[in-house]
């Protein structure tokens, strides 16, 4: 895919808030709608669109408070909002009797299990990902802060307050990146794909930021798990600290149909910057699986392997 096949449009929302979209690829083509996480923006996707191949029309959007999108006002967080904004992005670019594979990484693909009742997501969804997430007890599961993983009440507190902060970050240093670098990847997480996301983190607003820490500590959407009767692939790594793998294995059964699980060994929480080719995979065997589209060969990455 080339930036000369890219299109950006504006999206409304059900309140109004305005989104940013980025539209790649052929509008004949099978579409993949993708839905970044908490703190993120468009690029974060970019490493492993660009291993996707041919044949496939991308659709990627920032999430409200994030990147180009507008920060709505202070009533407008929740899951209803991200449920709002992901059926907007669906109406507008995922035509009346087509479907899309749909996929999401951390907060985004909350944003699926939030729609997963809505007559527009159950219209236009064919498959899903649910990438590097959960759906319930965030806090009391994160082992960012060190020493507290074994007091669930202490271990939430420390979570909510180191998280939940709305002081900005500042530029990016080598200090500030490798904190980040500690809290959501992987130690052998290339110094690039770090950098990457130090700048999304660093350039999201800190008022978005916390009001969206907020929604995330009190998260409960087991019962939207439920009701995702699309085929379904669940991706996690094993040394993801924000949403540790047990996550992945709850949500798996919770789940109402078969779903595969990818364990991605030797990866934090950055599954699609730290193992882009498999991730790529994944959402290529689901486009080729549930719609009109070819195969194609997906790169590998070293010393990665989907299980």
């Amino acid at each position: 895919m080339t930036v000369a096949e890219r299109r950006r449009m504006r999206v409304v929302s059900a309140d109004g808030t305005r989104l940013h979209v980025d539209v790649q690829g052929d509008d004949s083509a099978p579409t993949l709608v993708l839905a970044h996480g908490w703190a993120c923006a468009v690029p974060f996707w970019t490493p492993m669109v660009t291993r996707l191949g041919p044949g496939l029309r991308v659709v990627r959007y920032d999430q409200r408070g994030h990147g180009r999108s507008d920060a709505p006002p202070r009533g407008g967080y929740g899951t209803d909002a991200l449920a709002d904004d992901l059926c907007a992005v669906l109406e507008a670019t995922v035509p009346d009797g087509a479907r899309a594979v749909l996929a999401g990484h951390s907060m985004g693909a909350m944003a699926l299990m939030a729609a997963a009742g809505r007559p527009v997501f159950r219209a236009r969804a064919a498959a899903v990902a649910l990438i590097s997430t959960g759906s319930a007890g965030l806090l009391g599961g994160c082992r960012v802060v060190p020493g507290v993983g074994r007091h669930p009440r202490v271990n939430a507190l420390a979570h909510r307050v180191a998280l939940g902060s709305a002081l900005p970050l500042g530029p990016v240093t080598s200090l500030t990146s490798a904190a980040l670098r500690y809290a959501t990847m992987a130690p052998g997480a290339a110094a690039d794909v770090a950098r990457l996301c130090a700048l999304l983190v660093h350039a999201c607003p800190p008022v978005p930021r916390r009001r969206w820490a907020r929604v995330l500590a009190g998260l409960d959407l087991d019962d939207a798990v439920g009701a995702l009767d699309v085929p379904a692939a669940v991706v996690a790594g094993t040394l993801d600290r924000l949403t540790p793998i047990a996550h992945a294995h709850r949500m798996t059964a919770l789940l109402p149909g078969p779903a595969r699980y990818v364990e991605i060994p030797g990866a934090g929480h950055m599954t699609p910057l730290e193992a882009p080719s498999i991730v790529a995979a994944v959402l290529r065997d689901l486009a080729d699986a549930h719609l009109a589209a070819a195969p194609a060969e997906v790169g590998g990455d070293r010393g990665r392997t989907a299980l």
